[in-house]
């Protein structure tokens, strides 16, 4: 399917295509889900330092993503390559996949955004205080309820001058974000984000707002897929780009098999 001129291609790969699915983490387990808050809030305690730099909770959610911290985002890439290589990277037993998403280009929202705020401080709610949410009455009604008054108090930390407006159906929405190249991995891997609302769910074929379609890498194709894409210089040392990963993946290739 060819592209037009108002749409953008994102892509993503999955190793076991029947293992996982368009779910960010922290919705995969109650127990996940429950602990957002909690966990978001334990690393910022314990490594401080390295959020130093990050002025939103977005960016926030973005550095605690690359850190292996269940959030609420979804790595997505603007190269299908990186997909492609993450498609073939593990999981040697069994078929991998290619997704592209298609996305609006007016859809596109970028890290600085006011709904991107709105969405992404839900990780500072209580699950309690998510659940009490009543998205009947007026807007009025709604921005007047006690668990949205506490979402506006986080929006207003990072943005004074924000109205206590917030649209209800945007808390709901799964927006597709590009963040600051400010980090080695985003830069590296061509990354961008799919943000989740309150309980969004993406269907594995896709919505109104996001087209999906999925190519199947087998099983047996995936190790010379690799190496194909090593000699374009896609590897763990370029795609993980942290002196660990460079020794790694360095050592590996002069180790004897």
């Amino acid at each position: 399917m060819s592209k037009s001129d108002d749409e953008v291609f994102f892509y993503r790969g999955h190793s076991n295509r029947e293992k996982y699915k368009l779910s960010p983490a922290v919705f995969r387990t109650d127990d996940e889900r429950k602990a957002e808050p909690t966990m978001f809030r334990e690393l910022l305690i314990s490594n401080a330092p390295d959020f130093r730099d990050d002025h939103s909770t977005f960016e926030k959610l973005v550095r605690m993503q690359h850190y292996s911290l269940p959030t609420r985002l979804l790595d997505i890439s603007t190269n299908p390559l990186i997909a492609l290589y993450f498609a073939c990277k593990s999981s040697a037993d069994h078929s991998g996949e290619v997704i592209r998403f298609t996305i609006k280009q007016n859809e596109m929202k970028f890290f600085d955004s006011d709904t991107v705020s709105c969405i992404a401080n839900l990780a500072q709610l209580s699950q309690s205080d998510k659940q009490a949410i009543s998205f009947s009455g007026s807007n009025d009604q709604f921005n007047g309820q006690d668990p949205i008054r506490k979402l506006l108090h986080f929006i207003k930390e990072e943005k004074p001058y924000f109205r206590d407006a917030i649209v209800p159906s945007d808390l709901k929405r799964i927006v597709c974000v590009r963040g600051k190249l400010n980090n080695t991995r985003i830069l590296s891997q061509s990354g961008a984000f799919l943000i989740f609302g309150l309980d969004a769910s993406l269907p594995e074929t896709g919505n109104a707002d996001i087209k999906i379609e999925r190519m199947t890498i087998s099983a047996g194709s995936k190790k010379k897929i690799i190496q194909e894409l090593d000699t374009l210089a896609l590897n763990e040392s370029t795609i993980f780009p942290y002196i660990e990963n460079s020794a790694r993946y360095i050592a590996a290739k002069y180790r004897p098999t």
